[in-house]
């Protein structure tokens, strides 16, 4: 005991606060991710594709799982940036005529937060 209250006295001296013990406490959840999975139910992306991380998934549309690693979208027509997913996800026939995909009326803000989530699917 006097050795402990010794270790602290001397800590307390030399301007130091005794060490306290690191707890491990999981990373602070990315708002954006959350925001871009919410988008992506809300829109019904789901619908029609396999998206790791969102209940459901159909088959109509290519599944998402590993988009981010892919050198390309829409059938390979497109170089897979976030800026031109960002962009196919609100106008795909603008990036690629022949995309079956319909524009579905996703704002700016939306079509960033759910690029932000397809592209952690790597």
């Amino acid at each position: 005991m006097k050795r402990t209250a010794l270790l602290v006295l001397i800590t307390v001296a030399c301007g130091q606060q005794p060490r306290e013990q690191a707890t491990a406490s999981a990373p602070p959840a990315d708002p954006r991710l959350e925001q871009g999975k919410t988008a992506i139910v809300q829109y019904g992306c789901n619908v029609c594709h396999v998206i790791p991380g969102i209940q459901g998934g159909g088959t109509l549309g290519p599944t998402l799982a590993g988009l981010a690693s892919r050198p390309t979208i829409s059938e390979g027509a497109v170089q897979n940036t976030p800026a031109n997913l960002a962009q196919f996800i609100q106008e795909p026939a603008s990036m690629n005529p022949q995309s079956s995909m319909p524009p579905i009326g996703i704002t700016d803000a939306e079509s960033e937060a759910i690029t932000g989530y397809l592209m952690t699917l790597k």
